[in-house]
């Protein structure tokens, strides 16, 4: 690490969780609940104006800025901080021995909030070396630009006050350094289901949970599968874990990053743990005696709470796998994709490097409800995309007891006078809980090659059949035109292997 220090006219060095709240006062909103809420202006990713320093290999959908302009611009940085107070945070990403990171962040002290809310993401430092990855934020900076130096291991974050780079600008530098020692970074969230197999004898079964934000990840991976007794559900990440070779995966974070949009007691184990006092809120409709309103979307569609992964009910004192046992795409369609779907390790890297989904407004909020396709529906990987995927199926042949599954949250059957057969959060926990307990026999789809449900143990999917809502040109046409679409995104990425770009032609 090159820089490790930072001048400035006073330096405010890891104050505490309540220092930094009242630091951040001057922003705060407080709730009825007694926790913290801020209010940004930039609501959302900067993806347009986020660029990496192409002294590595960049894969397709990464821009790359030269050495010479980041150095310009990080000596623009440099100077403008001499006379700027600023706080210092440290704290520590991952549990393990194999995978754990020293994280620095310096903002400009107007902005405490953030460092307030990034404090709740990540763990107490074990270390007093220097930091593994710095990133440097000044909210205040006239241009809106973000920089990752995955040589320097330095993240300029310039012109915009959403938390969420902060939080992304780390996890981003740690799965670009653990692909670079054999593993992978995958933005999944990942739970054990503790069940009863067809024998009665108590299993535990790793889930990895892969999707974009607001497809249903969080939602599926806090989950409780109405799991009762000795069978039960544990929570372990709900955004970025790294794989090493075996199938284990390593947690990162000790704090979830909810969608709020919403939010209500329906939801009983999410809403609990958003009114704890911990919990810090942006960009939600907060009134002026301190009421929350999660259905209020004026401030924006992509309201956010930080909680702490302790308030979450099933959770434990570990946030590591110690194998993906079951590894789920989550993508949301609303035409001819079943409710769940099994793959062949080949299969999987290809349809990991499909990554279809749909946008939301955490993304980018003008195209929020599009399909959208993001390799490992990940829009933080550094370095080409197609070593991921490649990647990604090395593990599962070498461990052959893995299993990957495609589930669809959105509809089946949709056309211009029908929105769908609407795929609820019940069937998708079922099925979930049937794919830990092997409840479900399958036969192969005749058009995709895949394994497609024959019975589910206590489900009756025949309303999900897709065939049945459309004709058989009108099936066959949308089979036709999904194909072409996908070869025609697989096609860019010009390492990717053929057999992998083949999956969907077979």
């Amino acid at each position: 690490m090159q820089m490790n220090r930072i001048v400035a006219k006073k330096v405010i060095v890891n104050p505490t969780v309540e220092e930094l709240r009242k630091l951040a006062e001057h922003h705060e909103q407080t709730t009825k609940y007694e926790s913290a809420a801020y209010v940004s202006k930039i609501r959302n990713r900067s993806a347009g104006q986020s660029f990496i320093v192409d002294d590595i290999p960049l894969g397709v959908a990464q821009r790359g800025i030269s050495r010479m302009k980041a150095d310009e611009i990080k000596d623009e940085v440099l100077d403008y901080l001499k006379d700027k107070n600023i706080i210092q945070l440290d704290r520590q990403m991952g549990m393990s021995s194999k995978f754990n990171f020293h994280c620095r962040l310096y903002i400009t002290q107007e902005y405490a909030r953030i460092a307030h809310m990034w404090n709740n993401t990540l763990l107490e430092p074990n270390k007093t070396n220097d930091p593994d990855f710095i990133s440097i934020y000044i909210p205040e900076w006239p241009e809106r630009i973000i920089i990752a130096d995955p040589i320097q291991k330095v993240t300029y974050i310039l012109g915009t006050d959403y938390f969420g780079e902060a939080k992304k600008s780390f996890l981003r530098m740690a799965m670009y350094e653990v692909k670079k020692n054999n593993g992978l970074g995958l933005h999944a969230g990942s739970k054990v289901l503790k069940v009863k197999d067809k024998d009665g004898k108590l299993q535990e079964v790793g889930f990895l949970l892969f999707g974009l934000s607001g497809t249903g990840k969080t939602t599926l991976t806090i989950h409780d599968h109405g799991l009762t007794g000795e069978e039960t559900a544990i929570v372990r990440q709900d955004d970025v874990v790294f794989m090493d070779e075996t199938g284990s995966c390593y947690g990162s974070e000790d704090g979830f990053f909810i969608k709020t949009e919403g939010l209500d007691e329906s939801q009983e184990v999410l809403y609990k743990a958003a009114i704890h006092p911990t919990t810090i809120f942006e960009n939600v409709m907060i009134d002026n005696e301190g009421h929350i309103d999660f259905d209020n979307t004026e401030l924006t569609s992509n309201g956010r709470g930080v909680v702490l992964r302790k308030e979450i009910e099933n959770t434990d004192n570990s946030i590591d796998l110690k194998k993906a046992n079951k590894m789920v795409f989550i993508t949301r369609r609303n035409d001819i994709i079943p409710p769940v779907a099994k793959l062949t390790a080949k299969q999987a890297a290809t349809y990991f490097m499909l990554g279809e989904s749909i946008e939301t407004s955490a993304g980018d909020p003008t195209k929020a409800g599009q399909s959208k396709r993001c390799v490992g529906t990940n829009p933080f990987i550094t370095g080409p995309e197609s070593e991921e995927g490649h990647r990604i199926w090395e593990i599962m042949k070498n461990n052959p007891d893995m299993e990957c599954y495609l589930l669809n949250t959105g509809s089946v059957g949709a056309n211009v006078n029908f929105k769908g057969e609407k795929i609820t959060i019940k069937i998708s926990t079922e099925i979930m809980k049937q794919i830990a307990k092997d409840g479900i026999t399958w036969k192969q789809d005749e058009d995709w090659g895949y394994m497609v449900p024959e019975e589910v143990n206590g489900l009756d999917l025949s309303k999900y059949e897709p065939k049945q809502y459309y004709t058989e040109i009108e099936y066959k046409n949308i089979v036709k035109t999904l194909k072409e679409e996908r070869q025609q995104w697989l096609s860019q990425f010009k390492e990717l292997k053929e057999e992998l770009i083949m999956v969907i032609a077979s």
